[in-house]
């Protein structure tokens, strides 16, 4: 089999990256496998703060199957690429954040080796060139043992042409993202066309199209414009939330409350919100009130619940002076402050039948006499409503007006708690990492898989609110450039209790314990107990020999190294520099 020769000219070699399979080992998968999490109490998969799927090999093969008998072999070939371009995409995020301090091609390898963790086959990198400065790029792939082949034949025979579209959508969209370009992966040989394996090129566009006269098997400014560059965190919830939003989600409630808000923002009806307290109901409202014809007028919030029970009626209504003791000025109350616009009650339960008679003549006739004043005011004001309280147990205690009941509960929109809407969570913390990032001027370092673990596991009895105030402490006890630990996150009145199994090394289902630091590899552990038992000396003997260990494990890899270690490649460096200073004092000593 001859490999085509690379893309790249020889004049350049200074200052190209190139790897060929021979010179250099593949790197462990271990720091993946234990990224991936099956919370089968929740029917849920992770990896990283991905949600994933477990599909049987027959059921993909029907779904190919049905794909093409429905859509046409040329069309489904282009939906599985392009669902295969966006996975790639993600997965080049999710690399930076597992192995953002090795050298590129430890970086590189996350995508095919998330690739052979979903169970598609086992992508090998036989040959990576990339020239920054030209931005020339040539990868060559080897795929063993390919699922979508395997499914293919068995499901419709032999294929004239190759037909691992996922694959070589993935490979185009992971290797884009690296690139910093569009690069297009084609599949030049396939086991669905009787070749022993399935072998993948990579290049530019540009140069495909020196090459063939046009791209390999799409059009490709239509293919990489409807994706474009892989977005990052910020990008992502931008997507998820629209312009100029605070909200972000992207699970099933998260939807089925946004899609509540577009049927009721082109109207004025009184929306009221239900949920726990931390799950964002002033936030949705907020958003409501931008996404309606309100929006270049006031919104006024008011929490209820804060507001003393002999004020409520002045704040809400206004009050005229001399109307009692300390009123000296006549001022506006709320809703002459929101005429035009939207006034927000939050925790609306807790108002006086007083209050809760004169808010329903507002609501019905759209006016409010100020507190000691017999003059009526017209007021334009749209009233949204929030609370944590079930509103009909408090209707048939009597300390709720059944009337302003049903007066509020014409559009009620239910806003589902954090421990419901698990698929946001990841989303919510990249979001809030970057905003107490720049607002407290530290660079982040992201979460720790054993962080990532918990926050995805925890309960959060404080929802949104919680999440929020722990990222921000996290931000804050975390060292710059330091990933965020579970010591960062958690206080000790806090309980993680894991629910979720991960990958042992023998490639098996385990249960995980409550997150902690990261324990020795099973090698590293054996050779370290008979060190413990003739040990006698300071524990930094204990901690050198433990470096050296994994050093060696590592083949002379300082990120590789610090990965099976627990800690950043940065702080290994600077225990190896600092050691290496104290070695040079202590010779000056001996010399002297």
């Amino acid at each position: 089999m001859n490999k085509p020769e690379s893309d790249l000219p020889a004049a350049s070699a200074s200052l190209v990256y190139q790897w060929k399979g021979d010179t250099k080992h593949f790197p462990d998968i271990e720091d993946l496998a234990g990224r991936l999490r099956f919370a089968p109490a929740e029917g849920r998969i992770w990896l990283d703060d991905q949600r994933s799927i477990l599909m049987r090999d027959s059921a993909f093969g029907t779904l190919r199957r049905e794909l093409i008998e429905s859509i046409g072999f040329t069309r489904a070939r282009a939906v599985l690429k392009r669902v295969g371009y966006a996975e790639g995409t993600r997965d080049a995020a999710l690399a930076r954040r597992v192995r953002p301090e090795g050298d590129l091609f430890d970086a590189f390898a996350v995508g095919p080796q998330v690739h052979a963790l979903s169970g598609f086959g086992w992508l090998e990198v036989q040959e990576l060139r990339v020239d920054p400065v030209t931005n020339a790029f040539y990868g060559a792939f080897l795929l063993r043992d390919s699922i979508e082949a395997d499914t293919h034949v068995n499901t419709l025979g032999l294929s004239a042409e190759a037909v691992c579209w996922t694959a070589v959508g993935y490979g185009s969209g992971y290797s884009s993202a690296f690139a910093g370009r569009p690069i297009i992966v084609d599949e030049v040989e396939c086991r669905a066309m009787g070749h022993d394996h399935c072998r993948l090129i990579g290049r530019t566009v540009e140069e495909w199209d020196r090459r063939r006269g046009k791209a390999p098997y799409f059009r490709p400014r239509e293919f990489v414009n409807r994706f474009g560059r892989p977005a990052d965190g910020a990008q992502q919830e931008r997507a998820a939330t629209g312009p100029a939003m605070d909200i972000v989600g992207i699970s099933a409630g998260f939807g089925a409350a946004v899609h509540l808000l577009g049927k009721a923002a082109p109207t004025d009806v009184t929306v009221l919100f239900l949920g726990e307290t931390g799950v964002g109901k002033e936030i949705f409202a907020r958003m409501l009130h931008r996404m309606g014809r309100r929006m270049e007028h006031p919104f006024i919030a008011v929490n209820c619940a804060a507001l003393p029970e002999n004020l409520i009626e002045a704040e809400l209504f206004g009050v005229v002076k001399g109307a009692y003791t300390g009123a000296t000025d006549s001022r506006p109350g709320r809703f002459e402050r929101a005429h035009g616009g939207t006034l927000f009650l939050d925790e609306i339960g807790t108002l006086t039948l007083s209050a809760q008679a004169k808010l329903l003549r507002a609501l019905q006739e759209g006016e409010i006499e100020r507190v000691g004043d017999s003059q009526t005011r017209k007021v334009d004001v749209r009233l949204l409503a929030a609370t944590n309280v079930d509103l009909k147990d408090a209707v048939t205690q009597g300390t709720f007006r059944e009337d302003l009941y049903f007066r509020l509960t014409t559009f009620p929109v239910r806003i589902p708690p954090l421990r419901e809407r698990r698929d946001d969570i990841p989303l919510l913390m990249r979001h809030f990492l970057h905003r107490f990032s720049q607002r407290h001027g530290k660079v982040a370092g992201g979460f720790s898989r054993e962080a990532v673990e918990a926050l995805l596991s925890y309960a959060f009895p404080g929802n949104i609110r919680e999440l929020e105030n722990m990222i921000e402490r996290g931000v804050l006890l975390a060292d710059a450039g330091e990933p965020i630990g579970v010591s960062h996150l958690f206080t000790s009145q806090q309980g993680i209790a894991s629910t979720t199994f991960g990958i042992n090394a023998h490639g098996q289902l385990a249960g995980r314990h409550s997150p902690g630091p990261v324990e020795a590899s099973g090698d590293l552990r054996e050779r370290l107990a008979p060190l413990l038992e003739t040990h006698s000396g300071p524990l930094d003997a204990a901690e050198q020999t433990l470096i050296d260990l994994a050093i060696e494990q590592a083949s002379g890899n300082l990120a590789q190294a610090a990965r099976r270690l627990g800690i950043s490649r940065r702080q290994l460096a600077y225990r190896l520099e600092k050691r290496g200073a104290g070695q040079a004092q202590g010779q000056a000593s001996t010399d002297e």
